[in-house]
This record gives structure tokens, sequence and C-alpha cells, in this order.
């Protein structure tokens, strides 16, 4: 039979069998059941060199891929060049054979014949020992690393070596007690690629598992692995700080002390990154072999404290300031290159919780300057001010962008009709032979992904300047510099804006004042009729005293007062708003400001008047009744009046009133959402330790 070359498309046939695309099927029937001697007569008449399938597979593959051991002798002595063939992914037979653990005698005669076979690597940096590895065959791996120990070292694609793959499968296999034991060392110069100081450590893989045991392997086999270091992520310190790995760290601080005294690439120290990433066991494993932390700076000047202030880390920052007075006192006004205390940068960086346990520390220092002449409440404020525009900045942008897409929506159609539903199936339907119900959610799933990544801006906006806010608020109340003023300059512009605008607002008041009180008079005659009704009605039945009545005159004339006044003094203050729009400019503060007062004026006499209206729908009525809805109305007069205040100060007042009200706000917010949040567990945590051990 001759060789068989069908030009057909792969995907039109099932995978199993495109092996026998350019090889014959009797010869391929030899070599997958080792029929060695029709092998021999078959394949004299043709060229084994050429016979290859379609992924690029020698008759050598095939048969190391069956374990066909009589055939794979005879091909690697009668056609040597078979053995370092490579298919289409760049696998030569020791790749095959490794993925399909294959340790035969053949295999390792192979391996021995030409040892270039296991540095080899295919398309994906794999060498024949990474595959034995990956796939967990230990007698291979065992073999391939014992013949060429260098190899464990070696990086793929991924920059992963065997040793690192090892570690990572452990769980799987016993693989890595066999390749710690090579003989090889790992500063190595690979010849096609970087070797294992420039890839992943597998010191890195222990720590990202926690295993604390992989570790103590390593560190007995090879000691110097422990040194290595990841060009993103520092030595082996740096990383066991950044995830929290407490065993990890106090093992490495007893086997590799040094490591504690490099920087990574960011120039930080492996404490500061156990400060950066919220590691209060991590900081304690630090501070318990270098009680002096002062020592240990960043690029920037900076020292632990700083670090933890400056991201946020409150418990860190908790946990140091309840460290010894010594400590704390070299750490807390300490000033990085840019003269900044810890204090300015929590408050800089809008950490509201860091801040507050800092500025209630009596050994922090809270108006201290930094290089700019900012102390942290200048730095708090100005943060606020710009999450303010940052924030305006991002609504502005959705607007605009929300406006767009609307005006761009061809389903708006004049008729004021929205026919996206329709345009939509409309467009289904006509790509219905190119899609799928697969695709078709695929794309709602990226339509709801789009949405959200749009709205994302306006939502960590939102959540900046909460968080500034509230920063600013408790250094409004803890930091406040003696020097500050809280009154802003405005344009003469924006004073008429607001001239105009106040214009409209108590006009609107006003009209409304005298709309009510209008209808409350219109009502008179009628409570009138019904008090002459019920006097008779009384009268009749003889059981009502003369003070009864009396009451319910003068109630009813101290109704008729208020309401009468607010009347007249409300339109009053709408007549002379009106006129301010006809007179000189000059005159228009004047007229605002005299019309306010009288707007106030006007809502204390209608309040007047209802509370006489209560009081005559209350005669008679329980005493504890008429108490009660009493003082709820007067409560909420107060609360009126002071709602109305802002109207009727001055500006400089009003800016001081509203400043102290925003800053109460917001610090209340905080200390019953955040700080409760944080100080009553540990509060409790602390009682039941005392209960437990009471002396």
């Amino acid at each position: 039979m001759d060789s068989v070359a069908i030009n057909m498309d792969e995907n039109s046939i099932p995978r199993e069998h495109i092996a026998s695309l350019m090889i014959d099927s009797q010869l391929h029937k030899c070599v997958r059941q080792d029929n060695i001697d029709y092998f021999k007569s078959r394949v004299q008449t043709l060229s084994a060199e050429e016979l290859v399938t379609p992924t690029g597979n020698s008759l050598l593959h095939v048969a190391v891929s069956y374990g066909s051991d009589k055939i794979t002798s005879y091909l690697a002595e009668t056609f040597p060049s078979l053995i370092t063939a490579q298919n289409s992914q760049e696998d030569t037979v020791l790749h095959l054979a490794a993925r399909r653990g294959k340790d035969s005698d053949a295999i390792k005669s192979l391996a021995q014949s030409n040892p270039r076979l296991m540095r080899k690597a295919n398309t994906k940096g794999n060498t024949p020992l990474h595959d034995a590895v990956i796939n967990g065959y230990e007698e291979i791996a065992r073999f391939l690393a014992s013949k060429d120990p260098e190899v464990v070292y070696y990086n793929n694609n991924s920059g992963k070596s065997p040793l690192y793959l090892a570690v990572e499968n452990d769980k799987k296999n016993g693989i890595l007690d066999d390749l710690l034991k090579s003989g090889a060392s790992n500063h190595i110069k690979r010849e096609d690629g970087d070797a294992l100081p420039k890839g992943k450590s597998p010191v890195h893989a222990a720590i990202k598992q926690r295993d604390k045991d992989i570790l103590v392997r390593i560190e007995k086999a090879k000691p110097e692995l422990l040194r290595l270091t990841d060009e993103e992520l520092g030595n082996s310190l740096h990383y066991a700080s950044s995830i929290g790995f407490p065993r990890g760290v106090q093992f490495l601080l007893d086997k590799f002390l040094d490591g504690a005294y490099e920087r990574n690439r960011e120039e930080n120290y492996p404490i500061h990154i156990a400060c950066k990433n919220d590691s209060v066991c991590v900081v304690k494993k630090y501070l318990d072999r270098f009680p002096y932390p002062e020592e240990f700076l960043n690029k920037k000047g900076q020292n632990i404290l700083h670090v933890a202030a400056k991201y946020g880390k409150d418990r860190v920052v908790s946990y140091i300031l309840r460290q010894e007075d010594r400590l704390v006192k070299s750490l807390v006004n300490e000033m990085d290159e840019d003269g900044n205390t810890p204090l300015h940068l929590a408050a800089g960086s809008g950490r509201s919780l860091a801040s507050f346990l800092l500025v209630r520390d009596n050994r922090v220092g809270r108006f201290i300057v930094n290089n700019r002449n900012w102390t942290p409440f200048d730095f708090a404020q100005r943060q606020s001010k710009s999450a303010v525009e940052q924030f305006d900045k991002a609504n502005e942008m959705l607007a605009k962008e929300q406006e767009i897409s609307e005006n761009s929506n061809p389903s708006k159609m004049l008729d004021g009709r929205d026919n996206s539903k329709d345009v939509e199936d409309g467009m289904t339907n006509s790509t219905a032979e190119n899609s799928t119900d697969g695709t078709s959610s695929e794309r709602k799933q990226d339509k709801a992904k789009r949405d959200t990544e749009k709205a994302s801006p306006k939502q960590e906006g939102m959540i900046d300047f909460l968080e500034t806010a509230t920063t600013f608020s408790i250094l409004y109340f803890h930091a406040l510099p003696k020097y500050f003023s809280t009154d802003i300059p405005r344009p003469i512009s924006h004073a008429k804006e607001e001239s105009n605008s106040s214009i409209g607002n108590l006009l609107v008041v006003a009209v409304l004042v005298a709309g009510v009180t209008f209808a409350g008079a219109v009502q008179l005659p009628q409570l009138r009729d019904n008090s002459k009704s019920r006097e008779q009605h009384h009268e009749s039945n003889s059981t009502v005293t003369a003070s009864y009545y009396s009451s319910y005159e003068n109630l009813l004339y101290y109704y008729l007062c208020f309401d009468v006044g607010a009347l007249s003094t409300s339109i009053v203050a709408a007549l002379i708003l009106l006129w301010a729009n006809f007179i000189d400019a000059r005159f228009i503060l004047l007229a605002v400001k005299i019309s306010g007062f009288m707007v106030f004026y006007s809502i204390n006499l209608m309040f007047g008047a209802f509370l006489s209206s209560v009081s005559i729908a209350l005669l008679g009525s329980s005493e504890v009744w008429s108490i009660a809805i009493t003082v709820v109305a007067v409560v909420f007069y107060f609360v009126l009046a002071f709602l109305f205040l802002p109207w009727i100060l001055p500006r400089t007042v009003n800016q001081i009133l509203q400043r102290i009200l925003l800053c109460s706000w917001y610090y209340q917010f905080f200390i019953m959402f955040f700080y409760i949040w944080r100080w009553l567990p540990e509060k409790l945590a602390d009682l039941k330790k005392k209960l437990k051990h009471p002396h």
C-alpha cells in the first residue's frame, strides 16, 4: 500500500485518525503493536525520514508515544536523524516520552545517546523534565534530573522551572525531594534562555501555598534558594510579608536574616511591605527581632508608621501606637524627605481611621508643618477639595456620555416611542445565521460589563469623597489651626447670582405662607358658627362651665391675630421681593435681607396660629395628650427656626455654621459606623480576657 497523502480539512475528521493521513495504516498498526518483523520489511521500501503525521510527528515520535520499545530501538539505530527531529510543537521524542510517562530502557538509551535532548525546549519553553513534572511521572523525572541536574533550574516561557512546578504539585506527587537532591547549582547560564535566578523562585511558590514544611525541605537541601529574588515580588521575605504569612516570615528570619535588610524594586524593606498589607502578626515578628524600626527607611525616608498611615492600615497603626513609649516616639513625629509626618500622610491620603488613631494620640504633633508649610489639617483640606472636584468631573463625564448615547440611539422615534427592543430584535434576526444563543448571551454579558465599568469611576469617586470628607472632619475637630479662617471671598458676580436665587426661593416661601394663612382666615366664620352651636348645645345640657367658653373664645382670637399677621407679613415680603427686581441693583441685597426677616417672622406667626388651632382642638381632652403634642410642636418649631437661620444670618456666620454642621455629621457618621466597628470588638475581646483571667 502506498503512503497516503490526502488533502483534507482537519476539522472534518476525528483527531485520532489524523496520524494515518501521511503514514499508511498498516505501518501505523505495526508501530502500535510493536510488530518489528513486519515493520522492518515494510519500512525498507519507504523513506522513514519523510514519513510524518500532519502534526509533524515522525515514526519515532509515534513509536515512543505507544511505548513500542523494539521499533524505537530499531529506528534510533537505523535512522539516527529521527532522534533530534521535532514536530510542529517543537517536541522531541523525549518530550513525548516524558509526557506519557514512558521510562523504558529504550527511552533511557535515547536520552543517553544524545544528552542535548534533555535541554531541548518546545514552543512553550518546556524541557522534557518540565513535562514529566507537570504530569507527575516520578520515575522519568528522577532519571532526567540525574542525567542533567542543571535542567532542574531551566525556566519555561512562564518563567517556571521544573523545581518551581514540583513545589506547586508537591501534594500530588513526590518529585520535589528528588529534584532537590540534584547536585547542580542554581547559578547557571542557559544557552537558549534564562535560568532560575531570573525566573520564578520555588521558595516563592512554597510561600504562595503557605507551606512551611516545603520551606524546611528546601532549606535543608538547597539553602541558597532562600536568597533568590523575584523581579516583581522581591526576595522571599518580601513576598511572605506581602501575603501575611507569619510562620514563613519567622522561619525566613531564622534562616535568611539578611533578607530583612534588602529593598525591593520599590525600595521598601520587608517590614514596610508587612505594614502596607496590614499584617499585624508579621509586623510583630519583625519588631520582636528588630526593636529599632526607626532604622528602616524606604527611598522616600519613610518609616513603618509612615507607610501604615499612608495606606490606611489602621490595625498596624493601632498596634504600633500600643508599643513602648520609646519605640513610638521615634516614629510618630518623624518626617520623610518631603517633611511629612505619619499624620500628614494619613490626612493627605484620606485615611480616616488611621488619622483618627494618630490625632487622638497625645504623642503626635498635630500642627507640625511639612516642606510646603502645610499642617495635617491643611493637607486634609486640600485633599478634600480635590476629591470634590474629581467627583464633580466624574459626574459631568458620565452625564455627557449618557447624553451622547441617548442622542446616538436610533431606536428613539419621532413619536417618542422607544423601539430599542424592536431594533435589537431585527438586528438579531438579520444575523441569526452567524450567531448562536451562546454568543448572544456573551454580548449581553459584555454589555453589562461595559455598563459596570462606566459606572465605576463615579462609585470610586463617591468612596474617595466620603473618605476624604470624613478625614477632614476628624482633623477639623482635633487638629484645627488657630489661624484657620472660614471666610471664603466670593466675586461680586457670584453674590449677584446668589441674590437672584434667594429672591426666587424667598418669593416661593412667602407666597406659600400667604396661601396657607388666607385659607385659614377663610375657615374662621365656620369656626365661629361651630362655636355658637356648641355653646347653645352645652347651655341646654347645663354641664359645661363658663371657663370653657372663655378659653375657646380667647384661643379663637389668638388664632385670628396670628393668621392675619402671618398673611400680611408674607404679602409684604413678596411685594418687596417683586419690587427688588425693578429698582437699582445696589438695593437688591438689602431687599433680600429685609424680606428674609419678614418671611421668617411670618412663619413664626403661622406657627402660632397653628398652635392656637391645635389648642382649640384639644380643649376638654386629656392633659397628658395636650402636653405631649405641645412638646412635639415646640421641638419642631426650634428645628424649623434653626433651619431658617441661614437666610437671615450674615454670610460669614453661615459659613462657620455650615462647616461645623457638615463636619459634625461626617464625624458622627464615622463614630457610629467605623470607629465603633473597630473599637467595640477590641474592647469585648479585652473584657473576655479579663473575665477568663481576673487576676
